[in-house]
């Protein structure tokens, strides 16, 4: 029975679930990490909870030479692996019905009229109703030869009433002018509202939560702003090195693989007006005025800051600095650290920077946004009594322990007045039973629906380039990457950057 023929069922009920409609998922680079580790589990969570129709269909297409039966078997491994919920019997052989493989390179032209055969068989066994999402899982380099490949085998063309979609991971180009061919490319096979970028950050519920947080309560907003807020600094923090990445990181870096994308999508989430509905074009709309209003210091020189992570100790082990990696040119500069200030140039934070930072081997792992308020204009209190307030703080964890932790100044117990900092704090694992769906089991559920809410769409991918742009050229003409000891927050130029302003780094 469809779910519009249910008189039971009220399309304004909240605790309904959106299930998807009849569809399928074809993944290229299926061999891949991510595929293994987040988007076969993620699709099986999703059919767990009951969030896929009966007939879903996987289609991996990658070089290996598999059969149909070793694809299923690694997806079957990778999903008791890394699935967030239990393994269920009944769920995975409902599952194993809709899977098939594909082999071939993604030049090869009758690997892709096999993968065009497969979806018609499948349309026909499944019940997808020709709607299929093609999941790009391929290095950046492969983008336009699998685009145009879907386009000329017919695999990209929408028949009437029926969709086809396309999903691209990052990095959308490596500056302005190849986004733009990227973009370009992939617009000529796929209309620009069936093209879904996915930026991880986005899924998040935490990340989703920062706009309840701001516009279902009346106890935050009127204070976010220029005559409140000192400053805002947004974190994202590793602690491990590059691992076997040495190939894509060396010659990206720290700044292009996370500032332009996650942070920037965070400050425009922290940063921008209410908008008119939760709608995608809605948002869009907010986030491009923010991003478009962003400032860069005249002085990059002191503004900015990028570091490279030398030996040191993280976790009791001792780990090698990133020109002693595997496959790291020993002359490299590219950045393993980099911290910017900006500004917004509106009236709501006319003044007010905004500190972004991103590395690896730092401190531990954390991702936080802190909204670090002014200091109380007059205090009554005498200096010794407030030595050790500091300034009130509304941090945001987006992981790993999700939450909000309001920081304030109390009244130690005792007869003198004395008043000290302490913090109020709001953990999802405490207060939901339910626990947080990863990231791309939201994102995929939101393709399959069509709902482009927490994807950037190609007018912020090219603000977030026009700010990222100007400082990586910058940082390509003056000196080299400043050496930070892993295990530690980054290097002493970045404190010196903040000191300057009469601030500090928050220590997470």
């Amino acid at each position: 029975m469809s779910t519009s023929s249910n008189p039971l069922r009220d399309a304004q009920d909240r605790r309904l679930p959106r299930i998807a409609g009849p569809s399928g998922l074809v993944i290229f680079g299926v061999t891949g990490d991510l595929s293994r580790k987040k988007l076969m589990p993620a699709v099986y969570d999703l059919a767990n909870r009951g969030l896929l129709p009966p007939g879903f269909s996987l289609i991996g297409f990658a070089r290996r030479d598999w059969e149909t039966e070793d694809f299923a078997q690694i997806v079957h491994d990778a999903v008791k692996e890394h699935a967030r919920t239990p393994f269920r019997e009944e769920v995975w052989q409902q599952l194993v019905q809709g899977c098939r493989f594909v082999q071939g390179d993604f030049d090869d032209d009758e690997a892709f009229e096999t993968l065009k055969d497969t979806i018609q068989e499948l349309d026909k066994a499944q019940g997808t109703g020709g709607n299929f999402a093609f999941y790009l899982s391929v290095p950046p380099k492969f983008f336009p030869t699998v685009v145009q490949q879907l386009k000329k085998h017919g695999l990209a063309d929408q028949k009437e009433g029926s969709w086809r979609r396309a999903v691209i991971e990052k990095p959308f180009g490596h500056d302005l002018a190849s986004a733009q061919e990227l973009n370009r490319i992939v617009h000529e096979v796929f209309p620009a509202e069936a093209v879904f970028r996915i930026d991880h950050y986005l899924g998040k519920e935490t990340v989703q939560n920062i706009l309840a947080l701001r516009f279902a309560n009346t106890l935050f907003e009127p204070i976010w702003n220029r005559s409140y807020v000192d400053h805002v600094q947004i974190t994202m923090a590793e602690d491990i090195g590059i691992g076997g990445r040495a190939g894509y990181y060396d010659g990206i870096g720290a700044a292009r693989d996370v500032i332009q994308n996650h942070l920037l999508q965070l400050l425009a989430l922290t940063a921008m007006e209410e908008p008119a509905s939760f709608e995608a074009d809605a948002l869009v709309a907010e986030k491009t005025k923010v991003l478009g209003a962003v400032r860069l210091p005249k002085d990059l020189g002191r503004n900015t800051v990028r570091g490279q992570y030398a030996h040191g100790w993280q976790g009791g082990e001792e780990v090698v600095g990133y020109l002693e990696e595997d496959g790291i040119d020993p002359q490299s500069k590219t950045d393993t650290y980099a911290a910017i200030k900006l500004e917004i140039d509106n009236r709501r934070w006319a003044g007010v920077p905004f500190y972004l930072r991103t590395g690896k081997r730092l401190g531990r792992r954390v991702t936080e946004i802190a909204v670090v308020f002014k200091r109380a204009p007059h205090s009554p209190f005498d200096h010794t009594a407030t030595e050790e307030l500091g300034q009130n703080a509304l941090v945001i964890r987006v992981q790993p322990d999700e939450g909000v932790t309001l920081r304030f100044g109390s009244k130690v117990p005792g007869t003198s007045m004395e008043v000290r900092d302490v913090s109020m704090d709001f953990a999802y694992g405490e207060s939901f039973t339910e626990s947080s769906p990863e990231a791309y089991e939201r994102l995929i559920l939101d393709v399959l629906l069509g709902d482009a809410n927490l994807f950037p769409r190609l007018r912020e991918v090219e603000l977030s380039w026009e700010i990222l742009d100007p400082i990586e050229r910058y940082w390509d003409k003056h000196g080299k990457p400043a050496s930070y000891q892993a295990g530690t927050w980054g290097p002493d130029e970045a404190d010196e950057m903040l000191a300057r302003d009469g601030r500090s780094w928050r220590r997470p």
